[in-house]
């Protein structure tokens, strides 16, 4: 079994908690010590998060070689409809990240076990609920307006990934079990597999069985599933301390159980969609099969940072709700502090590569030429879009850390909803800006949501949310919690 990474040692006396920060040399050694923290949760997380994408990245690599009109229907099907399914069963997921996470930093271990198995439960009914979005996607895409060749293809394609829409229903929940309790490194190995195995799948279906998209599909499955059922093994077989066997626990107050995973469906899915409805409204405009070829290119760039991003929101998502678990109040302010910092920077620096390399990037993904000259236009704006979704994935794991998922949820849809696309089809239809006019709106509201959610953090009273945290694993767990998050917490 691995140890456990986080450990309440801190650089203060208070019970494991910092010492108030009043120093340049305590800042350098707080900043030191949660740097190191952070990172060797974030790092494995980052690398599991970003083989990952690159199921989806790599599959939408070999299909843009086939041409042009499948680069587009897959990219359809999987930014809009399987993206609106990941989003939706990820937040669904989430719920798990906030209990866990603070049910281990309180020292209720046991009841990890339970929590995930009726995430199993709940995400897997869920993905029924789902099923007619993939039945029924070619009417769907053409009543969103996309053009009926490339809704043709893209409908087809969905039929073919049902099975991987199940095998999320799995991956997820386990997930979140053993991130809460730091055993990441596991994660980063099988995603690397997955990766590895995915690549000559994809070239043996696509190009030596000529199966095009239908084999590309196919290799997409296939790996998928191995993905969740290899973390399903490593729980049972090395997590023995979180894992005690199936219980019929985990049918105990489900609907409660239901209604937090909603509140944290409904935040991260309306991030996630706000990205993905931007491929849908491009789709309407002139020379849909460019418009939408260039702007999946450049998600998908966007997809490999935010994935790393992503490995920070969970990382920092464990940080917060172990810390608030254990009654460290200023371990869990500090740690927010410090990575929004670090995520700035590397947002700043991944900024810099895209804005250098702006003429090269996509030939990764087509030979077109037009492709390449519309990327290249929009490189600018992929640039912004990095810088945000440097800072804005981090709050929002501050947010799951902290139980805050449905105040952030209605902040993403005045935001992005309300703000970001009614701007950006204004300026994408009535002003002629065409993609840029879009993106330029989306970007708009991101930023909106990112300043309110930053001046939260700033208000955030962090011994408030130590007694919340307390109240809500007397509810969860059952019984009263031990350990120093009982004690009496004084000023952060």
């Amino acid at each position: 079994m691995e140890t456990p990474l986080l450990t309440h040692s801190g650089a203060g006396d208070d019970g494991g908690d910092y010492a108030p920060v009043k120093s340049l040399p305590a800042l350098r050694s707080v900043f030191r010590t949660e740097t190191v923290k952070l990172w060797r949760i974030a790092g494995p997380i980052a690398f599991n998060t970003v083989c990952q994408y690159g199921l989806n990245s790599v599959t939408n690599m070999f299909v843009g070689h086939i041409g042009g009109l499948e680069l587009s229907a897959v990219a359809i099907a999987l930014s809009v409809i399987s993206n609106f399914s990941f989003g939706f069963l990820l937040g669904m997921g989430s719920a798990l990240e906030t209990l866990c996470g603070q049910a281990f930093g309180a020292g209720q271990v046991h009841m990890l076990g339970i929590y995930m198995q009726r995430s199993w439960i709940i995400l897997l009914v869920s993905c029924l609920f789902l099923l007619p979005l993939y039945i029924f996607a070619t009417p769907i895409l053409k009543l969103l307006g996309q053009e009926e060749q490339i809704a043709n293809l893209a409908g087809q394609f969905t039929l073919l990934i049902i099975p991987q829409l199940f095998s999320l229903g799995v991956t997820f929940p386990t997930q979140k079990f053993l991130q809460a309790q730091s055993k990441v490194t596991a994660l980063a190995w099988i995603s690397l597999a997955a990766l590895i195995v995915q690549i000559p799948l994809l070239w043996l279906f696509i190009f030596w069985f000529d199966w095009g998209t239908t084999g590309a599909a196919l290799a997409y499955d296939v790996t998928s599933w191995g993905v969740a059922i290899a973390q399903v093994v490593y729980v049972i077989g090395w997590c023995k301390e979180g894992w005690t066997g199936l219980s019929w626990l985990a049918f105990r107050d489900i609907w409660g159980f239901v209604r937090l995973s909603l509140a944290s469906a409904v935040m991260l899915a309306l991030e996630i969609w706000y990205f993905m409805s931007v491929i849908v409204i491009t789709g309407h405009l002139d020379n849909a099969v460019t418009a939408v070829g260039s702007l999946s290119i450049c998600m998908n760039f966007n997809g490999w940072e935010a994935m790393v991003f992503i490995g920070i929101n969970i990382a920092i998502s464990v940080r917060v709700s172990n810390e608030l678990g254990a009654g460290h109040p200023r371990a869990a302010k500090y740690a927010v502090y410090i990575v929004v910092f670090q995520s700035f920077l590397i947002g700043l620096l991944c900024m810099v590569a895209v804005l250098i390399s702006k003429d090269y990037f996509s030939i990764i993904f087509t030979n077109d030429k037009d492709l390449q000259v519309a990327v290249s236009k929009l490189a600018f704006l992929l640039g912004i879009t990095m810088v945000l979704n440097s800072v804005q994935p981090v709050i929002s794991g501050v947010a799951i850390g902290a139980g805050w998922q449905g105040l952030v949820a209605y902040i993403n849809i005045f935001c992005y909803y309300v703000f970001g696309l009614p701007l950006g089809f204004l300026l994408g239809y009535k002003f002629n800006l065409g993609v840029t006019g879009i993106w330029g709106g989306m970007i708009a509201g991101t930023a909106l949501q990112t300043l309110i959610l930053l001046i939260i953090l700033y208000k955030t009273n962090w011994n408030k949310e130590v007694e919340q945290t307390t109240e809500r694993m007397k509810k969860w767990g059952g019984h009263e919690i031990n350990g120093d998050n009982q004690r009496k917490i004084n000023g952060a």
